[in-house]
């Protein structure tokens, strides 16, 4: 397992998703997974399973990713969860001290936990510092919505759309996910290339998200990547994992399942 790839994003102490799911991706892919913690999110179940966030000192983020780049050739990155202006700076400054071969970026802009305004202060950074950097980005249809100010996203061409629109903050490939807000019997997502949309469709398993869909759809494509496949590969492989892991799904005593495979 020499093909190695890193991932920066927030810790979930269930399993089902951030750096935990992503690193368990990297893992079935056969890829050796290196992370850099970024925040922790702890489900609260006292009180409804609300997100309780806490944000990691920006400085050791820092000392992380020195770390991590220093005793590891690594070239391919995925982002997760920030959550933090400050954050967003720190993870621009160390990606930026070497080049990458790859950036995937998962652009969680909210966290039910953050206050509204300090939110909207992250998504500016994120739009600022971090897309620009992206060889890919893959929003679902709440950030996609965000990213690329529309009011609503309701067919596979309003995804296409909302591509086309996000692709001008600079990320070279923007997939968006249709998930199950879309309506129709299928999950679709596209590609956008620069000049080609690509649609990606798999009929749905029930009509509730699972619990760290997104992060693995967005760590397969790290994986794949890194392995050396094209993006176009890469996206189509990861959309067949997720589906994968959301039939295999876990059932959990929080209300909501996580990702999951069967062997």
């Amino acid at each position: 397992m020499s093909t190695r790839a890193f991932v920066i994003a927030g810790s979930e102490a269930t399993g089902g998703a951030g750096l935990q799911a992503d690193l368990k991706t990297f893992e079935k892919l056969g890829v050796y997974g290196v992370g850099a913690i970024t925040c922790i999110v702890s489900f609260d179940p006292a009180s409804g399973w609300g997100h309780r966030f806490v944000p990691i000192a920006g400085s050791v983020i820092a000392d992380q990713i020195e770390a991590a780049t220093s005793a590891h050739d690594l070239d391919v990155v995925k982002i997760g969860m920030l959550g933090t202006p400050e954050t967003v700076a720190t993870v621009a400054e160390s990606l930026g001290r070497q080049p990458w071969r790859h950036v995937v970026v998962d652009p969680v802009l909210i966290c039910k936990g953050q206050e509204p305004g300090a939110a909207l202060d992250t998504d500016t950074a994120l739009r600022t510092d971090i897309l620009p950097l992206a060889t890919v980005v893959t929003p679902n249809l709440f950030e996609a919505r965000t990213l690329a100010g529309m009011d609503a996203i309701e067919t596979a061409e309003d995804l296409a759309e909302a591509a086309r629109r996000i692709a001008d903050l600079g990320p070279r490939y923007v997939v968006v996910k249709g998930g199950t807000g879309l309506p129709g019997d299928d999950a679709v997502d596209v590609l956008y290339d620069g000049q080609d949309i690509t649609f990606f469709r798999a009929p749905k398993i029930g009509n509730e998200r699972v619990s760290g869909a997104g992060c693995i759809f967005a760590a397969a494509i790290t994986a794949e990547l890194a392995k050396g496949a094209s993006v176009l590969e890469a996206v189509s492989m990861a959309k067949d994992f997720a589906h994968a892991g959301i039939v295999g799904r876990i059932t959990t005593n929080a209300p909501f399942a996580a990702v999951g495979w069967h062997d």
